[in-house]
């Protein structure tokens, strides 16, 4: 009991440091958004993408082996779909999605949708841990897309996808981050 508090207490501080890093930030707006995205801006929105993946994954890691093992039958991935439909709602520093690439997702929403998620599908599927670039919203703002791998890493993954096992691929953490100055 006392090592789940403690690391409760880790998460929640690793979050409230997350959150603190971010908060302030200011995003680019249409009307300032230049053609060109400075390097130093998108090596700061590079690192927090991946301050966010780790944030992420360590979740998603970590409620598998709370609740899966102690045989819930919720699976850790629809935990995290709720998270990045909150984030985005909240209109929080990104918004996130989780995609199959093997091919048989379980959820239909679990599909590549956008051209960038299609893209990288093939890329992610051969094991390619880390796939990026800058592109433009519908509506013109300047946006920082990465796509990060998402292996089988615990056997009770097996119990949502079948025939998998630990180290096979399974799908993509996808992201978009506006360019932050």
């Amino acid at each position: 009991m006392k090592r789940l508090l403690r690391s409760r207490r880790f998460w929640l501080a690793s979050m409230l440091f997350s959150v603190a890093g971010i908060v302030g930030v200011q995003l680019i707006s249409a009307a300032d958004a230049a053609p060109e995205v400075a390097p130093a801006d998108l090596e700061r929105t590079r690192a927090i993408v991946k301050m966010v993946d780790e944030l992420n994954k360590a979740y998603v890691v970590h409620i598998t082996a709370t609740y899966v093992r102690a045989q819930e039958i919720a699976p850790a991935a629809r935990i995290a779909r709720k998270v990045f439909d909150h984030m985005e709602s909240k209109k929080m520093i990104h918004s996130g999605r989780l995609i199959d690439v093997t091919g048989t997702p379980i959820g239909e929403n679990n599909v590549a949708k956008s051209d960038f998620e299609k893209r990288i599908t093939p890329r992610i599927k051969k094991g390619e841990a880390y796939i990026d670039e800058v592109g433009k919203t519908s509506d013109g703002k300047t946006i920082y897309r990465a796509a990060t791998i998402v292996p089988c890493v615990m056997k009770e993954c097996t119990n949502c996808h079948a025939g998998v096992k630990v180290g096979d691929v399974l799908g993509a953490l996808i992201y978009e981050v506006p360019i932050i100055k």
